[in-house]
């Protein structure tokens, strides 16, 4: 008796800790079978170590747009396609954390591997870092096509946050097959009421969003 105390005593605990502002979920509880990937919990983005306030893997978004995820992936499995986010709901906290480390010019680390081709004291004015972002709002997201087979993601032509033309949606100095799983790519999630960033192929916002003006600042746990 002992003991069933203690243990609902922590379920209790880590629900109190871990709920969600009002209207935001944990994608995979609508969509288990995503494959997510969040680089900024990792040290595989640009900045070369895991981002302020991403504390787990767990990929957060409003409920809208978990739905409307949801609707994307079911299109793509009918062709033994899957959808793999890199990220979703984006702390302003993270968002902060990019502002320092742009600031920080002799910080140039990741340059060869995602911007070999930008100057680093350009990545404000060409729209590639900025003090909000969309992210925040909770209905914005990365994302890729993976292989349903292999988990592989389709070669869309540059890597995943790559600052540079090759990202753009409309680069065309690209393989036939890369322009291909573009163009799939952008006409699955526009179907399903999203809009696309034309400096990168993989980010999208979801229409009508429920948060247009509000950016939001717990962490990602």
């Amino acid at each position: 008796m002992k003991y069933t105390l203690v243990f609902l005593f922590c379920l209790i605990f880590q629900n109190v800790f871990s709920q969600l502002p009002d209207g935001f979920v944990y994608v995979k509880d609508v969509i288990p079978d995503l494959d997510v990937e969040l680089r900024y919990f990792t040290s595989n983005n640009f900045v070369g170590k895991p981002i302020n306030s991403y504390q787990s893997n767990n990929l957060i978004l409003t409920e809208q747009t978990a739905q409307a995820l949801k609707k994307v992936q079911e299109a793509l499995q009918e062709q033994n396609l899957c959808l793999k986010v890199y990220d979703g709901y984006r702390p302003q906290e993270a968002v902060n954390h990019f502002i320092s480390w742009a600031r920080d010019l002799n910080d140039t680390i990741m340059k060869p591997q995602f911007y070999p081709e930008v100057k680093k004291r350009n990545l404000f004015k060409s729209g590639y870092i900025s003090s909000r972002s969309g992210h925040s709002r909770g209905s914005t997201v990365d994302l890729t096509i993976i292989d349903g087979n292999t988990g592989t993601p389709l070669d869309m032509g540059s890597p995943y946050d790559f600052f540079g033309e090759e990202s753009w949606v409309t680069y065309q100095d690209l393989t036939n097959t890369q322009k291909a799983n573009r163009q799939l790519l952008q006409t699955v999630m526009l179907k399903y009421n999203f809009r696309n960033y034309s400096k990168e192929w993989w980010h999208f916002t979801l229409r009508w969003e429920p948060f247009p003006k509000t950016y939001f600042d717990f962490p990602v746990e």
